[in-house]
């Protein structure tokens, strides 16, 4: 019988299959789909709106879709913004009824319907009639706004939303981008003003340079910033249409801006009228050629725009391949100093052979790369004459593959901008002499001891440590590595060590970093606390050979003076870095 009774649970189990894949697979769509529909006020979809009108107390809104755009038709002719009407189209087609509340009204005055708030129009594809509804007066609880259609009786409610979406601001239906453009696509930038003209074109490796009304280079970075607002800003107000006179917006000889877009054949252009500040909006007044919407932007537009040859070329003060330098000069009051690049690393070649610090050479670099100029004094080698005849700062600098050395020079000047104290910069033969700010002549004056590097063991990496020697107060004790992070006692008595400690102890020795050079040639030890130190660190390499040693004398409130076993000079350091000093053996065994 155990056959049969297999049989009847095959059957039972494609019987359930069925159904699954009947009711949930192939009608599960379907009942989802009707789900939603129901209590729908309209069975559309929003693709297939075509048109929306909304006749209102004041004025009428007619919106019209065109391709993938939207346009406003009435009160006025302009471009819609494209995500606000598609968010007005969506809620409309899906606005479900609340409930009805009246099939055969008497009076549509009750519910502010007679005449209505909006008598709204919306036509649809494929459909000859178009869908209508009546928007009136909001019920007692303010939730809900009474409705109906033209051609029906009922009263109804629907959600207060619709009427809100329907009686927007014009302003608010309209696109607010200033100019649209792909950044990619433009190959010019005309500004005329005043009668001037000047313009501006990219060239290789994405630099700028100007064309007219001299050549030069321009500068990359405002000619992008002012692109991106032209792009990303959006119109704050339309402060009028069609006026009888544009000479209340100073629009009347206005400035005008050209954006070239494409080449040869294919090139375009797009325009932007300016006219005069508006103060008190913090705006300026613009129009686009042809149009007759006077618009207001604000005003970090209009002060991006470049309007002079000065702001339009390139501030760049010295221009050099970062990756490419290989050797540096810095000359000052406080001395010379030169550097040359040895692989990855800095070494310093003069007044010594030292070790060099990377992050300082390259926050060096960085600052000259960063240099901009504040204003432009003469071109040529006659203002480096005039300006520049004894500089106070010389930087020279040396790029591979490059036939001769750039060398800045850098003097004080009298002159202030802006609050600030000025200073000459200029790179010889090259041109021009600038305005730089005064900081950085203190910034580029750079010593020996400034740039070497402080570091107090150099850079090791605490996994080559094998064994630790640590003497403190007259106490001595010793670890091994055992194995990766298992470190052992092995003096005075064998036994288990504190891992943690030792391994805190050990970051935190390569990352000390001395602020004073206080002995070089490590004179008088005792006055600084070196004959009776406070602690003796000494690492060694699985080879037994010594890896570095650190002894660490007095202790004062701001400093603490040690000295390494590479050399007899004695360092100041912060002693935050140290913190707590271990105690022998306590802080270290387990």
């Amino acid at each position: 019988m155990r056959w049969k009774t297999t049989l009847v649970l095959g059957f039972i189990f494609v019987a359930l299959g069925l159904f699954y894949y009947v009711y949930e697979v192939r009608l599960g769509p379907e009942r989802e789909k009707a789900a939603q529909a129901k209590g729908r006020l309209w069975a559309v979809e929003a693709k297939d709106v075509e048109e929306v009108i909304a006749k209102r107390k004041g004025d009428t809104i007619h919106v019209k879709r065109e391709g993938t755009e939207w346009v406003l038709v009435a009160p006025l002719k302009a471009k819609a913004d494209r995500n606000t009407v598609d968010d007005l189209v969506s809620n409309l087609v899906t606005a479900r009824v609340d409930r009805e509340i009246d099939p055969n009204p008497a009076r549509l005055a009750d519910f502010g319907l007679e005449p209505p708030v909006v008598d709204l129009t919306v036509r649809v594809k494929g459909k000859s009639e178009p869908l209508t509804l009546l928007l009136g007066g909001k019920n007692p609880t303010g939730v809900w706004v009474y409705g109906k259609a033209k051609a029906k009786p009922a009263v109804f409610t629907l959600s207060d939303s619709a009427l809100r979406d329907v009686t927007k601001p014009v302003a608010d239906l309209r696109d607010k981008t200033i100019l649209a453009f792909d950044r990619n696509n433009v190959t010019g930038l005309e500004v005329t003003l005043d009668g001037e003209r000047m313009a501006a074109e990219p060239g290789a490796e994405s630099k700028w340079k100007i064309t007219r009304p001299v050549s030069l280079p321009a500068d990359r970075e405002a000619i992008s910033d002012f692109l991106d607002k032209l792009r990303f800003t959006k119109v704050k107000e339309f402060a009028a249409e069609s006026p009888k006179s544009l000479a209340p917006y100073g629009l009347d000889r206005p400035a005008r801006v050209t954006i070239f877009l494409g080449k040869e054949k294919d090139r375009t252009s797009q325009a932007l009228l300016f006219g005069k500040e508006e103060p008190a909006k913090q705006g300026v007044y613009a129009m686009r050629p042809g149009e007759p919407s006077v618009l207001l932007l604000g005003e970090d537009v209009w002060k991006a725009l470049p309007r002079t040859v000065g702001a339009l070329r390139d501030k760049t003060v010295l221009d050099y391949d970062r990756d490419k330098v290989a050797g540096l000069e810095v000359e000052s009051p406080k001395g010379k100093v030169t550097l040359a690049k040895e692989g990855e690393r800095w070494k310093i070649t003069a007044p010594e052979p030292l070790a060099a610090d990377d992050g300082e050479v390259g926050g060096l670099l960085f600052k000259l790369r960063e240099m901009r100029a504040a204003g432009f004094l003469g071109e040529g080698r006659a203002a480096i004459e005039r300006y520049l005849a004894e500089p106070e700062v010389k930087i020279t600098l040396r790029e591979r593959g490059a036939a001769a050395a750039k060398i800045l020079l850098l003097g004080p000047s009298p002159e202030t901008r802006q609050g600030k104290r000025m200073a000459y910069a200029g790179v010889v033969g090259q041109g021009p002499v600038t305005l730089v700010d005064a900081q950085y002549l203190h910034d580029l004056a750079k010593t020996t001891s400034d740039v070497r590097d402080r570091a107090l063991f150099g850079f090791f990496d605490p996994r080559d440590v094998k064994r630790m020697r640590v003497k403190s107060g007259g106490r001595a004790m010793s670890v091994e590595r055992k194995g990766e992070a298992d470190w052992r006692v092995t003096e005075p008595k064998a036994g288990k060590a504190r891992e943690n400690k030792i391994t805190d102890l050990l970051y935190t020795l390569r990352s000390l970093r001395w602020k004073e050079l206080v002995a070089p040639k490590g004179d008088d030890a005792a006055q600084y606390g070196l004959d009776a130190p406070l602690l003796e660190v000494t690492l060694y390499k699985a080879d037994g050979k010594e890896l570095g040693s650190l002894v660490i004398g007095k202790k004062d409130a701001d400093k603490v003076y040690v000295r390494t076993g590479t050399s007899p000079a004695i360092f100041a350091l912060d002693p935050k870095q140290l913190g707590d000093l271990p105690k022998i053996p306590d802080d270290l065994q387990g």
